[in-house]
C-alpha cells in the first residue's frame, strides 16, 4: 500500500499517482491545472462544523480525529472510503490538502483509517 499526504501547493511528482485532495474548499491561490487533483470526494472531509471547531482552537488533534471518525463512519462518507481504500490497493495515492500541519490534520486521520484497513 503506497498512501501519502502532501501540501496541494507543492509541484506535482511523476510518483504521486493518484492525487486527491481531500479539502473541503479550493485551496487559495493555486490553478486547478496546476495542482493536477484526480479527484475531489467532498463527502470525504471533515463537517465545517467539525473543521472551524478545530481551527477555532476549542480541542485537542485526538478529540478532532476521534470526531472526524465518526463522521467517516456515517454511510456516504463510509462508501468514499472504501472507494479510497479500492484505489489505495491498485497503487499509489497522494491526499492534497492545504493545511500547513498535515501531520495534525484530517489527512493524517486519512492516512492512519488506510493504513490499518490494509493490515
Amino acid at each position: 500500500m503506497s498512501v501519502r499526504v502532501r501540501r496541494v501547493y507543492d509541484p506535482p511528482e511523476s510518483d504521486d499517482g493518484v492525487r486527491v485532495l481531500v479539502d473541503r474548499l479550493w485551496p487559495r491561490g493555486i490553478k486547478k491545472e496546476a495542482a493536477r487533483v484526480d479527484e475531489w470526494p467532498k463527502g470525504l472531509t471533515p463537517s465545517t462544523e467539525l473543521r472551524r471547531w478545530y481551527h477555532a482552537g476549542e480541542g485537542s488533534y485526538e478529540e478532532f480525529a476521534r470526531r472526524y471518525e465518526a463522521e467517516l463512519a456515517e454511510p456516504e462518507a463510509a462508501e468514499l472510503l472504501d472507494g479510497l481504500r479500492g484505489r489505495v490497493r491498485k497503487g499509489p495515492v497522494t491526499l492534497l490538502t492545504s493545511a500547513k500541519d498535515p501531520e495534525r490534520s484530517h489527512a493524517a486521520v486519512l492516512v492512519g483509517l488506510l493504513e490499518s484497513a490494509s493490515r
